[in-house]
């Protein structure tokens, strides 16, 4: 059985903006998991889009107690026999994708975000997926967010919106 998992990150709410954009959540009303890849911001993302879909994330360099105390800094779940390993990416020193390769020895998959770039590569065999921001592009020329589709082996594609 196909999973489909909608992957965001630095979601930024309140702040960037004021709720999770319409494409976002158009898209978790087909999803069997949401993944978070850090900076929230505020509990209320998670509690909206747990409304859609079990949710699985981890904090970021902006969030605050509350978000802190109900995520790690770092996870690893297991898909369809596929480890994804989940982090923000924040930190001192290299560039945020060689952080989130560091932060894991035995992951399939290394979901990040941090620097709101979206993109998808690889390194050796380990998939690296960064869903950029829906919600703060920054000097992005559209917003996006990812999706991952496991079954007996993986693809991921991101999303670009206006």
């Amino acid at each position: 059985m196909q999973l489909k998992i909608v992957v965001t990150s630095d979601t930024h709410i309140p702040g960037r903006a004021k709720r999770l954009p319409t494409p976002l959540l158009k898209e978790c009303e087909t999803a069997d998991l949401i993944i978070h890849a850090g900076d929230w911001v505020s509990m209320e993302v998670y509690r909206e889009l747990s409304g859609y879909a079990k949710v699985v994330g981890v904090h970021g360099n902006v969030d605050g107690d509350e978000v802190r105390e109900h995520f790690n800094a770092k996870e690893m779940i297991e898909v369809n026999g596929f480890n994804i390993g989940i982090v923000h990416g924040h930190g001192e020193k290299q560039t945020t994708e060689k952080r989130a390769l560091e932060a894991f020895e035995e992951a399939d998959i290394i979901i990040f975000g941090h620097s709101h770039i979206p993109m998808v590569r690889y390194f050796k065999k380990v998939m690296l997926m960064n869903p950029g921001s829906p919600t703060d592009k920054r000097r992005m020329p559209y917003y996006s967010y990812g999706i991952l589709h496991i079954d007996e082996d993986f693809r991921a594609e991101i999303v670009l919106f206006d």
